[in-house]
């Protein structure tokens, strides 16, 4: 079995002695396993959020019920590029900025709570 420090430090050899051959690219294989690996656990499923979430922004419209990222629940009253102006209560409306928007709710829940 190949050692982290293998693949960065040679070994030194006595004069004389035969210095065993390397396998060349199988040396890097567990490297390049553990690439793939961290690729698909770690930095594709969270591609995939960041393209959810900004598809969400997107589509936010007049009307929809949201909550923030602080708890706040309200309905979207106006929306800006970077700011949304959400009703939390009748006639309190808060400006707060589109990325602070965590879930879209489903129509109906502000009634219910």
């Amino acid at each position: 079995m190949i050692s982290v420090s293998n693949l960065f430090i040679s070994n030194a050899y006595a004069e004389g002695a035969a210095a065993p051959q390397g396998g060349g690219i199988l040396d890097f294989l567990p490297l390049f396993a553990l690439i793939v690996v961290f690729y698909f656990l770690i930095l594709r499923p969270q591609q995939k959020r960041a393209k959810e979430v900004k598809n969400m922004l997107e589509a936010l419209q007049k009307g929809d019920e949201v909550a923030t990222s602080g708890g706040v629940l309200g309905r979207v009253t106006k929306v800006g590029d970077t700011y949304i102006a959400l009703e939390v209560a009748e006639g309190m409306t808060l400006n707060v900025q589109k990325s602070a928007v965590q879930t879209i709710l489903p129509k109906g829940t502000l009634k219910s709570i």
